[in-house]
């Protein structure tokens, strides 16, 4: 017999349904993914660090999970929420079930709750600090921690996710590339790789004589979990690099490049997350669907320096997805061009990166 749980979100709002993956309870912003595959990639990605995701497709589970397609050393979503959990798998690659993975991480999950009124209900009201548990099943004790839940807001999540000391990713290449972990993917660093880079990862705690001390021809900024302002450290060495070295940003590198140039971040009301979300170029007017996982933008408007502009905005909300300076070798964009999910339509943005630094 199947085991209980409930999923309690700070509204008061709960869901009933099936434990799997582990027993106990875990607390983190609920979001929803609208990927339809790619689920071990997406419970791997560190950007999910502080957060509990719900998927949109009902089945998830049905190839199973393999040693192949993680995205760093271990699942960091908090809380996995689903429709169905397959038991069993079909891939040629699969070693383990779902649950099984889930479990082995020690990673609640739920199933069999409605996530299509889950996400109905946080496409209108917003992100919601929430908890699942299958040892309290109190509905007023779980609203109330999910209501004292500490939420993404203010938090430093990336010391959670990033390196502790730096390392070589690669031994060769013609780019040196130093690429600032806040939670890296590593389908970045593929792609920099395939592109002739000899990559040095480095803690987003490093200092600017660190990463000069490489000799790097360009500065990676990597994607992360967490709120932008809470990264003053982080926003004070990529504030000392500007004008020294061609830099490229990615989802939490975006925001902390928009913080370095003095510009505000702020949050979303529910984020974007999933392998659909579609951007357009305002310079070309080229539309790329792209791979998005946050929950905070930066407002290019409130940058000081005007050689600043915005260059993609999101076709859904027109918020900001990108910038770039207009005399400077310095640009970033708030999706995932790596993908691993999602489509590949931005992956040149990793070849502009390369003609910067040739």
């Amino acid at each position: 017999m199947n085991k209980e749980a409930i999923l309690a979100l700070e509204d008061g709002r709960v869901f009933r349904g099936f434990s799997f993956g582990a027993s106990g309870e875990a607390a983190g912003e609920v979001v929803f993914n609208t990927s339809m595959m790619g689920y071990q990639e997406i419970l791997t990605d560190p950007s999910y660090k502080g957060q509990m995701v719900c998927m949109t497709y009902p089945l998830i589970g049905n190839y199973g999970v393999n040693r192949q397609d993680v995205e760093s050393i271990r699942p960091f979503v908090e809380g996995f929420i689903v429709k169905e959990a397959s038991k069993t798998y079909s891939n040629w690659r699969a070693t383990e079930a779902l649950g099984d993975y889930l479990k082995r991480n020690r990673i609640v999950g739920i199933e069999g709750i409605d996530t299509r009124a889950l996400t109905k209900h946080l496409r209108e009201e917003g992100a919601k600090k929430g908890i699942i548990s299958t040892k309290d099943l109190n509905h007023k004790s779980l609203i109330k921690k999910a209501v004292e839940s500490p939420g993404l807001v203010g938090r430093d999540l990336i010391k959670e996710v990033m390196c502790k000391k730096a390392y070589d990713w690669n031994a060769k290449g013609k780019f040196r590339v130093v690429a600032v972990d806040s939670g890296i993917k590593h389908n970045i660093l593929r792609h920099l790789e395939k592109r002739n880079c000899r990559v040095r990862v480095v803690p987003a705690t490093a200092k600017k004589e660190e990463i000069q001390a490489f000799k790097p021809h360009g500065l990676f900024l990597s994607n992360g979990p967490g709120d932008p302002e809470a990264l003053p450290y982080i926003v004070d060495t990529v504030k000392g690099l500007i004008g020294e070295l061609p830099i490229f940003g990615i989802c939490l590198g975006h925001q902390i490049l928009g913080r370095a140039f003095g510009g505000k971040t702020y949050k979303l009301k529910f984020g974007h997350h999933g392998g659909n979300q579609p951007v357009i170029d305002l310079r070309t007017k080229r539309v790329e669907i792209t791979a998005q996982n946050h929950g905070f933008a930066v407002d290019v408007d409130s940058i000081p320096d005007k050689n600043v502009i915005l260059t993609h905005i999101n076709l859904n909300d027109k918020t900001s997805e990108g910038m770039e300076h207009k005399k400077l070798p310095i640009f970033s964009v708030q999706y995932h061009p790596e993908a691993a999910p999602g489509p590949h339509d931005a992956w040149h943005h990793f070849d502009r990166f390369i003609e910067l630094m040739e």
